[in-house]
Protein backbone atom coordinates (compact mmCIF):
# COMPACT_ATOMS: atom_id res chain seq x y z
CA UNK A 1 0.00 0.00 0.00
CA UNK A 2 1.15 3.27 -0.31
CA UNK A 3 -0.35 7.11 -0.16
CA UNK A 4 -0.51 8.03 -3.53
CA UNK A 5 -1.50 6.15 -7.17
CA UNK A 6 -0.99 8.36 -10.51
CA UNK A 7 -4.43 7.74 -12.96
CA UNK A 8 -3.84 7.74 -16.60
CA UNK A 9 -6.09 10.57 -16.78
CA UNK A 10 -9.22 12.65 -15.21
CA UNK A 11 -12.93 11.99 -16.22
CA UNK A 12 -12.20 12.08 -19.59
CA UNK A 13 -8.84 12.09 -22.06
CA UNK A 14 -7.79 15.57 -22.08
CA UNK A 15 -8.05 15.95 -18.05
CA UNK A 16 -4.35 15.75 -16.88
CA UNK A 17 -2.66 15.11 -14.77
CA UNK A 18 -4.82 13.23 -12.30
CA UNK A 19 -4.29 10.92 -8.80
CA UNK A 20 -5.94 9.36 -5.80
CA UNK A 21 -4.35 9.84 -2.93
CA UNK A 22 -4.40 9.97 0.89
CA UNK A 23 -3.69 12.95 2.73
CA UNK A 24 -3.24 10.73 6.29
CA UNK A 25 -1.34 7.32 5.79
CA UNK A 26 -1.40 4.90 3.19
CA UNK A 27 -4.66 4.20 0.78
CA UNK A 28 -6.40 1.45 1.98
CA UNK A 29 -6.07 -1.23 -0.82
CA UNK A 30 -4.21 -2.76 -3.40
CA UNK A 31 -3.92 -3.04 -7.14
CA UNK A 32 -3.87 -6.73 -7.79
CA UNK A 33 -4.08 -6.22 -11.36
CA UNK A 34 -4.85 -3.60 -13.98
CA UNK A 35 -4.36 0.03 -14.08
CA UNK A 36 -7.80 1.72 -12.32
CA UNK A 37 -8.75 4.68 -13.74
CA UNK A 38 -10.74 7.85 -12.01
CA UNK A 39 -14.23 7.05 -13.12
CA UNK A 40 -13.29 3.19 -11.90
CA UNK A 41 -11.93 4.57 -8.43
CA UNK A 42 -15.28 6.41 -8.39
CA UNK A 43 -17.30 3.30 -8.67
CA UNK A 44 -14.87 1.06 -7.01
CA UNK A 45 -15.33 3.18 -3.46
CA UNK A 46 -18.82 3.43 -3.58
CA UNK A 47 -20.11 0.33 -4.58
CA UNK A 48 -17.49 -1.29 -1.88
CA UNK A 49 -19.41 0.87 0.53
CA UNK A 50 -22.60 -0.43 -0.51
CA UNK A 51 -22.07 -4.20 0.11
CA UNK A 52 -20.46 -3.54 3.25
CA UNK A 53 -23.22 -2.16 4.81
CA UNK A 54 -25.48 -4.82 3.07
CA UNK A 55 -23.05 -7.49 4.58
CA UNK A 56 -22.82 -5.67 7.96
CA UNK A 57 -27.20 -5.46 8.67
CA UNK A 58 -28.43 -8.54 6.70
CA UNK A 59 -25.36 -10.84 7.68
CA UNK A 60 -25.34 -11.79 3.78
CA UNK A 61 -22.89 -12.16 1.39
CA UNK A 62 -23.70 -9.10 -0.86
CA UNK A 63 -22.69 -7.59 -4.72
CA UNK A 64 -23.12 -4.81 -6.52
CA UNK A 65 -22.68 -3.80 -10.04
CA UNK A 66 -21.54 -0.10 -10.92
CA UNK A 67 -21.86 1.96 -13.84
CA UNK A 68 -21.18 5.35 -13.78
CA UNK A 69 -21.13 6.10 -9.97
CA UNK A 70 -24.56 4.69 -9.61
CA UNK A 71 -25.51 0.88 -8.85
CA UNK A 72 -26.95 -0.68 -12.04
CA UNK A 73 -27.74 -3.98 -9.45
CA UNK A 74 -27.34 -4.99 -5.86
CA UNK A 75 -28.38 -8.03 -3.76
CA UNK A 76 -27.47 -10.62 -1.22
CA UNK A 77 -27.69 -14.29 -1.34
CA UNK A 78 -31.19 -15.19 -1.80
CA UNK A 79 -30.99 -18.41 -3.99
CA UNK A 80 -32.69 -18.02 -7.30
CA UNK A 81 -35.39 -19.72 -8.87
CA UNK A 82 -34.92 -21.71 -12.45
CA UNK A 83 -36.47 -18.96 -13.91
CA UNK A 84 -33.79 -16.40 -12.85
CA UNK A 85 -31.17 -19.32 -12.99
CA UNK A 86 -32.08 -19.57 -17.17
CA UNK A 87 -32.69 -15.45 -17.09
CA UNK A 88 -29.49 -14.53 -15.75
CA UNK A 89 -27.63 -17.27 -17.99
CA UNK A 90 -25.64 -19.36 -14.96
CA UNK A 91 -27.25 -22.80 -15.95
CA UNK A 92 -24.54 -25.58 -15.17
CA UNK A 93 -22.82 -23.18 -12.76
CA UNK A 94 -21.88 -23.93 -8.83
CA UNK A 95 -23.92 -20.89 -7.59
CA UNK A 96 -22.11 -20.61 -3.86
CA UNK A 97 -23.85 -17.60 -1.45
CA UNK A 98 -21.44 -14.94 -2.99
CA UNK A 99 -21.81 -16.58 -6.98
CA UNK A 100 -25.54 -15.67 -6.15
CA UNK A 101 -25.29 -12.67 -5.08
CA UNK A 102 -23.53 -11.72 -8.01
CA UNK A 103 -25.93 -13.36 -10.28
CA UNK A 104 -28.47 -11.36 -9.06
CA UNK A 105 -26.95 -7.50 -9.05
CA UNK A 106 -25.61 -8.55 -12.92
CA UNK A 107 -29.38 -9.56 -13.54
CA UNK A 108 -30.95 -6.75 -12.49
CA UNK A 109 -30.75 -4.70 -15.42
CA UNK A 110 -28.32 -6.87 -17.74
CA UNK A 111 -28.32 -3.95 -19.99
CA UNK A 112 -27.10 -1.23 -17.71
CA UNK A 113 -24.22 -3.48 -16.02
CA UNK A 114 -22.66 -4.20 -19.52
CA UNK A 115 -18.82 -2.64 -18.63
CA UNK A 116 -19.55 -2.46 -15.08
CA UNK A 117 -17.63 -2.52 -11.90
CA UNK A 118 -18.09 -5.19 -9.36
CA UNK A 119 -18.42 -5.13 -5.71
CA UNK A 120 -18.06 -8.13 -3.50
CA UNK A 121 -18.78 -8.47 0.25
CA UNK A 122 -16.27 -11.50 0.74
CA UNK A 123 -13.55 -13.23 -0.32
CA UNK A 124 -14.13 -14.07 -4.04
CA UNK A 125 -14.12 -17.82 -4.80
CA UNK A 126 -13.66 -19.70 -7.72
CA UNK A 127 -17.46 -20.37 -8.84
CA UNK A 128 -18.03 -16.46 -8.73
CA UNK A 129 -14.51 -15.86 -10.61
CA UNK A 130 -16.17 -18.20 -12.99
CA UNK A 131 -19.15 -16.03 -13.41
CA UNK A 132 -17.53 -12.75 -13.30
CA UNK A 133 -15.00 -14.23 -16.41
CA UNK A 134 -17.76 -14.91 -18.55
CA UNK A 135 -19.77 -11.29 -18.39
CA UNK A 136 -18.13 -8.08 -19.89
CA UNK A 137 -16.57 -6.24 -16.96
CA UNK A 138 -13.82 -3.45 -16.33
CA UNK A 139 -13.49 -4.23 -12.42
CA UNK A 140 -13.94 -5.72 -9.15
CA UNK A 141 -13.32 -4.49 -5.85
CA UNK A 142 -12.91 -6.90 -2.84
CA UNK A 143 -12.16 -7.74 0.84
CA UNK A 144 -9.81 -10.62 -0.69
CA UNK A 145 -9.24 -13.35 -3.23
CA UNK A 146 -8.47 -16.81 -3.07
CA UNK A 147 -5.49 -18.29 -5.74
CA UNK A 148 -7.20 -19.64 -7.62
CA UNK A 149 -10.30 -16.96 -8.78
CA UNK A 150 -7.33 -14.36 -8.67
CA UNK A 151 -5.77 -16.23 -11.48
CA UNK A 152 -9.02 -16.25 -13.11
CA UNK A 153 -9.97 -13.19 -13.08
CA UNK A 154 -6.42 -11.71 -13.89
CA UNK A 155 -7.23 -14.09 -17.31
CA UNK A 156 -9.97 -11.14 -18.37
CA UNK A 157 -9.26 -8.11 -21.29
CA UNK A 158 -6.50 -9.78 -22.10
CA UNK A 159 -4.41 -9.95 -18.66
CA UNK A 160 -5.77 -5.95 -18.09
CA UNK A 161 -9.10 -6.91 -15.85
CA UNK A 162 -8.79 -4.13 -12.96
CA UNK A 163 -8.49 -6.16 -9.16
CA UNK A 164 -8.65 -4.08 -5.94
CA UNK A 165 -8.30 -5.36 -2.41
CA UNK A 166 -9.87 -3.33 -0.20
CA UNK A 167 -8.87 -3.36 3.16
CA UNK A 168 -12.15 -4.48 5.41
CA UNK A 169 -11.52 -2.84 8.37
CA UNK A 170 -10.81 0.94 6.65
CA UNK A 171 -12.91 3.77 8.36
CA UNK A 172 -12.91 7.04 6.71
CA UNK A 173 -11.99 10.33 8.57
CA UNK A 174 -15.22 12.09 10.37
CA UNK A 175 -14.74 15.02 7.55
CA UNK A 176 -14.85 14.88 4.04
CA UNK A 177 -13.70 17.40 1.48
CA UNK A 178 -14.38 17.91 -1.72
CA UNK A 179 -13.31 20.84 -4.42
CA UNK A 180 -15.69 22.31 -7.34
CA UNK A 181 -14.64 24.74 -9.77
CA UNK A 182 -11.73 25.83 -7.01
CA UNK A 183 -14.29 26.35 -4.16
CA UNK A 184 -13.76 23.75 -1.09
CA UNK A 185 -16.38 21.47 0.18
CA UNK A 186 -16.39 20.13 3.49
CA UNK A 187 -19.36 17.88 5.33
CA UNK A 188 -19.33 15.55 7.95
CA UNK A 189 -19.38 11.61 6.13
CA UNK A 190 -22.83 10.62 5.70
CA UNK A 191 -21.99 7.55 8.58
CA UNK A 192 -25.66 6.77 8.61
CA UNK A 193 -26.45 3.04 8.06
CA UNK A 194 -30.33 2.39 7.16
CA UNK A 195 -31.12 -0.58 9.67
CA UNK A 196 -34.78 -2.19 10.67
CA UNK A 197 -35.72 0.72 13.29
CA UNK A 198 -36.11 3.36 10.47
CA UNK A 199 -39.56 0.60 9.10
CA UNK A 200 -41.44 1.36 12.75
CA UNK A 201 -43.26 4.54 11.84
CA UNK A 202 -45.67 2.67 9.76
CA UNK A 203 -48.43 5.24 8.84
CA UNK A 204 -51.12 3.55 6.28
CA UNK A 205 -53.97 1.54 7.38
CA UNK A 206 -51.99 -1.61 6.61
CA UNK A 207 -49.35 -2.50 8.66
CA UNK A 208 -48.41 -5.93 7.92
CA UNK A 209 -44.65 -5.60 6.76
CA UNK A 210 -43.56 -9.38 6.01
CA UNK A 211 -39.72 -10.08 7.28
CA UNK A 212 -38.59 -10.48 2.98
CA UNK A 213 -40.30 -6.94 2.67
CA UNK A 214 -38.27 -5.34 5.38
CA UNK A 215 -35.05 -7.36 3.85
CA UNK A 216 -36.39 -5.60 0.62
CA UNK A 217 -36.83 -2.18 1.97
CA UNK A 218 -33.20 -2.24 3.96
CA UNK A 219 -31.88 -3.22 0.30
CA UNK A 220 -33.60 -0.44 -1.19
CA UNK A 221 -32.39 2.02 1.32
CA UNK A 222 -28.77 1.33 1.42
CA UNK A 223 -28.58 0.86 -2.63
CA UNK A 224 -30.21 4.26 -2.50
CA UNK A 225 -27.43 5.77 -0.52
CA UNK A 226 -25.13 5.45 -3.15
CA UNK A 227 -27.09 6.01 -5.98
CA UNK A 228 -26.75 9.56 -7.74
CA UNK A 229 -30.09 11.52 -6.74
CA UNK A 230 -32.92 11.99 -7.17
CA UNK A 231 -33.50 8.59 -6.75
CA UNK A 232 -35.76 5.51 -6.57
CA UNK A 233 -35.62 1.88 -6.21
CA UNK A 234 -37.83 -1.02 -6.77
CA UNK A 235 -36.28 -4.02 -4.52
CA UNK A 236 -38.11 -7.78 -4.77
CA UNK A 237 -36.42 -11.27 -3.91
CA UNK A 238 -33.52 -10.11 -2.48
CA UNK A 239 -32.35 -7.65 -5.26
CA UNK A 240 -32.50 -4.60 -6.92
CA UNK A 241 -34.70 -5.07 -9.82
CA UNK A 242 -34.97 -1.38 -11.35
CA UNK A 243 -33.36 1.72 -9.89
CA UNK A 244 -34.43 4.96 -11.19
CA UNK A 245 -31.21 7.51 -10.53
CA UNK A 246 -30.13 10.91 -11.22
CA UNK A 247 -33.47 12.94 -12.55
CA UNK A 248 -34.91 15.89 -11.65
CA UNK A 249 -38.38 14.54 -10.66
CA UNK A 250 -39.05 12.26 -8.67
CA UNK A 251 -42.12 10.98 -10.77
CA UNK A 252 -39.25 10.35 -13.83
CA UNK A 253 -37.47 8.25 -10.64
CA UNK A 254 -40.54 6.37 -10.27
CA UNK A 255 -41.01 5.52 -14.03
CA UNK A 256 -37.72 4.83 -14.71
CA UNK A 257 -37.79 1.92 -12.13
CA UNK A 258 -40.52 1.00 -12.91
CA UNK A 259 -39.97 0.39 -16.59
CA UNK A 260 -37.08 -1.56 -15.69
CA UNK A 261 -38.42 -3.65 -12.93
CA UNK A 262 -41.22 -4.14 -15.56
CA UNK A 263 -38.77 -5.69 -17.66
CA UNK A 264 -36.77 -7.71 -15.07
CA UNK A 265 -40.75 -9.17 -14.77
CA UNK A 266 -40.92 -9.90 -18.45
CA UNK A 267 -37.56 -11.17 -18.82
CA UNK A 268 -38.55 -14.10 -16.73
CA UNK A 269 -42.15 -14.67 -18.93
CA UNK A 270 -42.31 -18.27 -20.73
CA UNK A 271 -42.64 -17.28 -24.23
CA UNK A 272 -39.11 -14.87 -23.15
CA UNK A 273 -37.39 -18.06 -21.21
CA UNK A 274 -38.03 -20.26 -24.08
CA UNK A 275 -36.50 -18.09 -26.84
CA UNK A 276 -34.21 -20.35 -29.39
CA UNK A 277 -30.95 -17.96 -30.52
CA UNK A 278 -29.13 -19.10 -33.39
CA UNK A 279 -25.87 -20.96 -31.75
CA UNK A 280 -23.16 -18.07 -32.75
CA UNK A 281 -25.37 -15.37 -30.65
CA UNK A 282 -23.23 -14.11 -27.82
CA UNK A 283 -25.24 -13.74 -24.48
CA UNK A 284 -24.80 -9.39 -24.58
CA UNK A 285 -26.60 -9.97 -28.04
CA UNK A 286 -29.30 -12.00 -26.10
CA UNK A 287 -29.78 -9.20 -23.78
CA UNK A 288 -29.82 -6.68 -26.01
CA UNK A 289 -31.97 -8.30 -28.32
CA UNK A 290 -34.26 -9.40 -25.46
CA UNK A 291 -34.65 -6.00 -24.28
CA UNK A 292 -35.32 -4.78 -27.69
CA UNK A 293 -38.52 -7.01 -28.31
CA UNK A 294 -40.08 -6.01 -24.66
CA UNK A 295 -40.28 -2.31 -25.56
CA UNK A 296 -43.78 -1.26 -25.25
CA UNK A 297 -43.92 -0.03 -29.36
CA UNK A 298 -41.65 -2.61 -30.61
CA UNK A 299 -43.69 -3.23 -34.15
CA UNK A 300 -43.53 -6.86 -35.86
CA UNK A 301 -41.35 -6.08 -38.83
CA UNK A 302 -38.98 -5.43 -35.77
CA UNK A 303 -38.93 -8.32 -34.69
CA UNK A 304 -38.93 -10.11 -38.27
CA UNK A 305 -35.45 -8.33 -39.03
CA UNK A 306 -34.19 -10.11 -36.05
CA UNK A 307 -33.73 -13.67 -38.35
CA UNK A 308 -29.96 -13.27 -38.04
CA UNK A 309 -30.38 -13.57 -34.12
CA UNK A 310 -33.47 -16.11 -33.30
CA UNK A 311 -33.78 -19.21 -34.51
CA UNK A 312 -37.10 -19.54 -34.42
CA UNK A 313 -39.16 -15.48 -34.89
CA UNK A 314 -40.90 -15.28 -31.59
CA UNK A 315 -44.27 -13.58 -31.37
CA UNK A 316 -44.94 -9.78 -29.71
CA UNK A 317 -46.43 -10.21 -26.53
CA UNK A 318 -49.86 -8.98 -26.57
CA UNK A 319 -50.40 -5.58 -24.02
CA UNK A 320 -52.77 -8.12 -22.28
CA UNK A 321 -50.18 -10.82 -22.01
CA UNK A 322 -47.61 -8.32 -20.74
CA UNK A 323 -49.92 -6.68 -18.15
CA UNK A 324 -51.61 -10.12 -16.64
CA UNK A 325 -47.54 -11.48 -16.56
CA UNK A 326 -46.61 -8.65 -14.32
CA UNK A 327 -49.54 -8.67 -12.08
CA UNK A 328 -49.02 -11.98 -10.85
CA UNK A 329 -45.33 -10.01 -8.72
CA UNK A 330 -46.78 -9.51 -5.60
CA UNK A 331 -45.06 -8.33 -2.75
CA UNK A 332 -42.36 -5.28 -4.23
CA UNK A 333 -40.62 -2.91 -2.32
CA UNK A 334 -39.97 0.23 -3.13
CA UNK A 335 -37.61 3.08 -1.52
CA UNK A 336 -37.04 6.44 -2.15
CA UNK A 337 -34.13 8.64 -1.59
CA UNK A 338 -36.15 12.01 -0.10
CA UNK A 339 -40.08 12.16 -0.16
CA UNK A 340 -42.89 11.94 -2.09
CA UNK A 341 -43.91 15.41 -3.41
CA UNK A 342 -47.36 13.83 -5.49
CA UNK A 343 -49.48 10.39 -5.21
CA UNK A 344 -48.24 10.31 -8.84
CA UNK A 345 -45.39 8.13 -7.55
CA UNK A 346 -47.78 5.99 -6.02
CA UNK A 347 -50.17 5.82 -8.72
CA UNK A 348 -46.91 4.28 -10.65
CA UNK A 349 -45.71 2.31 -8.45
CA UNK A 350 -48.33 0.23 -7.57
CA UNK A 351 -48.77 -1.21 -11.08
CA UNK A 352 -45.18 -2.81 -10.85
CA UNK A 353 -46.88 -4.97 -7.79
CA UNK A 354 -45.26 -2.78 -4.80
CA UNK A 355 -46.87 -3.45 -1.75
CA UNK A 356 -44.29 -2.01 0.44
CA UNK A 357 -42.90 1.72 0.38
CA UNK A 358 -39.92 3.45 2.81
CA UNK A 359 -39.39 7.24 2.83
CA UNK A 360 -38.16 9.94 4.98
CA UNK A 361 -41.50 11.90 5.14
CA UNK A 362 -41.69 15.53 5.31
CA UNK A 363 -43.48 16.77 2.70
CA UNK A 364 -46.60 19.00 3.06
CA UNK A 365 -48.67 16.43 0.58
CA UNK A 366 -47.68 12.96 3.34
CA UNK A 367 -51.65 12.79 3.60
CA UNK A 368 -52.47 12.70 0.07
CA UNK A 369 -49.67 10.46 -0.51
CA UNK A 370 -50.98 8.18 2.39
CA UNK A 371 -54.26 8.25 1.28
CA UNK A 372 -53.25 6.43 -2.02
CA UNK A 373 -51.33 4.04 -0.74
CA UNK A 374 -54.33 3.18 1.44
CA UNK A 375 -56.21 3.23 -1.71
CA UNK A 376 -53.93 0.17 -2.77
CA UNK A 377 -53.24 -1.20 0.60
CA UNK A 378 -49.72 -0.62 0.41
CA UNK A 379 -47.67 -0.89 3.81
CA UNK A 380 -45.60 2.38 3.73
CA UNK A 381 -42.87 3.43 6.44
CA UNK A 382 -41.47 7.04 6.79
CA UNK A 383 -37.54 6.36 7.56
CA UNK A 384 -36.99 9.91 8.69
CA UNK A 385 -33.60 9.90 6.94
CA UNK A 386 -32.92 11.47 3.46
CA UNK A 387 -30.48 9.71 1.52
CA UNK A 388 -28.82 12.68 -1.03
CA UNK A 389 -25.98 11.09 -2.78
CA UNK A 390 -24.31 13.78 -4.98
Amino acid sequence: MSNEYNLKYGLNPYQTPAKVYSKKGNLPFTILNGNPGYINFLDALNAWQLVKELRSVLKMPAAASFKHVSPAGAAVAVPLTKELIKAYHVEGFELTPLATAYARARGADRISSFGDFIALSDKVDVETAKLIGKEVSDGIIAPGFCEEALSILKNKKKGNYIIIQIDPDYEPEETEIREVFGIMFEQKHNFSIANYDMLNNIVTQNKELTENAKRDLIISMITLKYTQSNSVCFTYDGQVIGCGAGQQSRIHCTRLAGMKADLWFLRQHPEVLDFRFNSKVTKTEMDNTIDQFLRDDVTEEEIKNWSNVFAKIPEKLTLKERNDWIRKFDGVCLGSDAFFPFRDNIDRAQKSGVKYVVQPGGSVRDDIVRDACNEYKIVMAFSNLRLFHH
